[in-house]
């Protein structure tokens, strides 16, 4: 063959070969633009600055009496109430959830049952009011809610919650935090909450610090001792985020009002944007994920 006529093949090989990739770029939005016809979707969130998400320090002063309850924060928390939409990955769950009632706990819920999960919670009976939210929430989404008022420092509580839990649900496969795990069956998973305080402890919060750290350390622990029974245990570990915790004793006045202004993102988190960590460990994609501890701390820490 002619070295000019070489050429012109090979010129026209790579040619089909651009234009089938380009077509296997193009195809796919085509089909989902019919299948958008055929069923309407949502459509997609536009490209944001993260840091101009949610509202940035200097926050109100303000104060609550222990625990504290979200509705009463300025400005209120983000849980998720009317952005989170579910996909069905955590369809026909069973999840027990810990301090359900605000801040991360709640987000958790809300995202679990719109992923079609039945949950119950347990909160304080001081937060009894967040807690009929979340239960309306819930319920809203088409799914069992079940609520279990008391104090987790009381071992009987503890065991009583979560017996009652596995009555009102029919059984259970996701917990978070850490209350008990007798009932789980293989594939269940464990997420407890940990906290940035672990790897970067802050002079004010010296015993919360310890215990996150001891929170982290236990979870490791304890998804090399439930992974023979196929149960997988990880943690997550947020750094700033604007719940109840921060505004009733969590912070002091002067830090409650410039709280997550030193974050790479000038912000803290809202309890919204991390429940699909929770969402996540708690489905079946995190299936070789165990023993794991995941950050969301807008640029800071670890890990």
């Amino acid at each position: 063959m002619h070295s000019d006529d070489h050429d012109s093949s090979r010129r026209k090989l790579i040619q089909g070969a651009a234009a089938t990739f380009a077509a296997g770029m193009v195809l796919p939005g085509f089909a989902q633009a019919a299948d958008a016809d055929a069923t309407p979707q949502a459509a997609p969130a536009p490209l944001r600055d993260p840091k101009a998400l949610h509202p940035q320090p200097p926050f109100d002063k303000q104060s609550q009496p222990w625990p504290g309850l979200a509705r009463d924060m300025q400005p209120p928390p983000d849980h998720g109430e009317k952005s989170y939409r579910g996909s069905n990955r955590l369809a026909g769950r069973k999840a027990l959830i810990t301090g359900g009632d605000s801040g991360i706990g709640r987000a958790a819920a809300i995202a679990f049952a719109r992923e079609g999960a039945d949950v119950a919670i347990g909160y304080l009976p001081d937060e009894e009011p967040d807690a009929q939210a979340v239960v309306a929430l819930i319920r809203d989404a088409g799914r069992k809610a079940v609520a279990l008022p008391g104090d987790i420092r009381d071992e009987a509580f503890c065991r009583s919650m979560v017996q009652k839990a596995v009555e009102e649900l029919g059984g259970l496969d996701v917990l978070v935090n850490n209350a008990a795990v007798p009932h789980m069956p293989a594939g269940a998973s464990i997420i407890n909450t940990s906290s940035v305080t672990t790897y970067d402890p802050p002079a004010n919060l010296l015993d919360y610090s310890l215990t996150k750290a001891a929170i982290t350390n236990f979870s490791k622990g304890l998804a090399k001792q439930l992974i023979d029974k196929g149960i997988r245990v990880n943690a997550v570990a947020p750094g700033p985020f604007w719940t109840p915790l921060q505004v009733s004793g969590g912070q002091t006045m002067e830090n409650l009002q410039r709280f997550g202004g030193d974050t790479p993102m000038s912000r803290p988190g809202q309890p919204a944007e991390i429940a699909p960590l929770y969402v996540l460990l708690a489905s079946t994609e995190a299936s070789y994920v165990t023993g794991q501890v995941f950050g969301a701390s807008g640029g800071n820490g670890q890990p």
